[in-house]
């Protein structure tokens, strides 16, 4: 028994089968595709044409793979990273596209370690390998890193660790902690800008307990602890500021991070739902708006379809409710209309990753509930993974790797509502009675 619970607690060993289960997947599936398919498919789209504009001198530009100038459609970490990949094994080749996967492998597999400690702080041992070993066998978490030439493996990471140094950060009175903290977060928003909407949330969570007394912030006056959060936020916001200078210096407006917002929103609020016809599809696509970006350019494109985008949004507010609830549905079931594309679909694995989505949802719900009840102090930043995150996806439109980053999170509250619900149900030992309870 004590040997089963230190294979089960073994950090090292979820590692090892987290990384066999991806790499064993990705063995399997390359099988299957020629090799001309996967040195060229998987680079068709935004991140790896700029990459190949960047491997082929030409800047940051050209999301579309045409000679469309400058673009601020991604921030520049994850094409730099696959620029670098196709300068050192070739552009559209084999090796480069192994070589990403690898690296996607390993960003899904170390998402175990901060999930691990989190899981330790908030819970106990017990709930930190439950969630490691979830995460370790999550059907989407073995899926995208060969599914996916993009940074969302890399942003489960990060999420997961701004999640785990945000837990540690009030008590630490070293400044080079809150250093470290702001230069994550301004790694992190130059990686997905996304994830950005938790650093209010959770940087104020970490100012607000570090200002409590008898954590060691608070109980030092060298920097008071509104300094540290002030430069904090100041490094990561630091860290955007030459892109931003680039971007202005480009189109001569302010981009602070990325550009394409307005066809994200246009996409998902168009004609084609409109009060006639609001589940067909019409022809407004994304291929489609994507000729009109080749013909007008980036700039003129974008502040056309904010203006649409706003025009659709402001004239059917009860198509807009609809969507919404619609969009939040796809969010936590993995697709649109999950019900008819489950009995459609004769794929098992886009059935498991559907149930997968479907329930870890709902026991991330059930682990924000079980924190409230016990009046846990790290409800708040735990929470608002799960409620804060999904909203620019509930405005716009969504898929399942859109999710991932908040995944292991998901996965650490569904790791809590389970070890709730095995304490309320396990049968409890009946004590053998004593002598004198048997006379009686």
């Amino acid at each position: 028994m004590r040997h089963s619970w230190k294979a089960y607690t073994s950090l090292a060993l979820i590692l090892l089968v987290a990384f066999g289960a991806r790499l064993a997947f990705a063995w399997d599936q390359e099988r299957k595709i020629p090799a001309a398919a996967l040195a060229t498919a998987p680079f068709a789209q935004e991140a790896g044409n700029i990459a190949y504009s960047l491997a082929s001198g030409k800047g940051f530009s050209n999301p579309f793979r045409r000679e469309t100038g400058p673009t601020a459609w991604l921030t520049p970490v994850y094409p730099l990273l696959v620029a670098a990949t196709f300068k050192f094994f070739g552009i559209f080749t084999v090796p480069s596209f192994f070589f990403l996967v690898f690296l996607n492998i390993l960003f899904s597999t170390a998402v175990c370690i901060p999930i691990f400690h989190v899981g330790k702080r908030v819970a106990n041992l017990a709930v930190a390998a439950a969630a490691a070993w979830l995460w370790a066998l999550f059907p989407g978490a073995i899926v995208i890193p060969f599914e996916w030439i993009w940074d969302t493996s890399l942003s489960a990471l990060l999420a997961a660790t701004l999640l785990w140094a945000t837990l540690q950060l009030p008590d630490s009175n070293r400044v080079r902690d809150w250093c470290g903290y702001g230069l994550l977060w301004g790694f992190t928003l130059m990686t997905n800008p996304s994830l950005g909407s938790l650093l209010p949330f959770l940087l104020g969570w970490a100012a607000y307990r570090a200002r409590k007394p008898g954590t060691a912030v608070a109980s030092t006056g060298s920097v008071p602890w509104l300094n540290k959060s002030a430069l904090a936020l100041g490094l990561a916001i630091l860290c955007c500021v030459p892109w931003t200078i680039r971007n202005f210096v480009a189109f001569y407006r302010l981009v602070p991070l990325r550009s394409n917002f307005p066809l994200e929103l246009y996409i998902g609020n168009n004609e084609n739902y409109d009060d006639q016809h609001p589940r067909f599809p019409g022809p407004i696509t994304k291929e489609r708006e994507t000729l009109r970006y080749l013909r007008m350019g980036e700039t003129a494109f974008m502040d056309e379809e904010r203006r649409k985008a706003t025009t659709f949004i402001v004239s059917h507010p009860r198509v807009e409710l609809i969507l919404f609830a619609e969009r939040f549905a796809a969010f936590w079931t993995g697709l649109p209309d999950a019900l008819q594309n489950f009995l459609a679909t004769d794929s098992r694995l886009v059935r498991t990753l559907m149930l997968c989505a479907l329930f870890s949802g709902m026991g991330a719900l059930a682990g924000i509930a079980v924190l409230v009840r016990r009046r846990s102090d790290y409800t708040f930043p735990l929470a608002a993974y799960p409620v804060v995150f999904p909203f620019l996806y509930y405005i716009t439109h969504t898929s399942l790797r859109y999710r991932h980053p908040i995944d292991p999170v998901v996965l650490l509250l569904t790791a809590i509502a389970a070890q709730e619900v095995w304490c309320i149900v396990r049968p409890r030992k009946i004590q053998p009675q004593t002598a004198s309870e048997a006379s009686t």
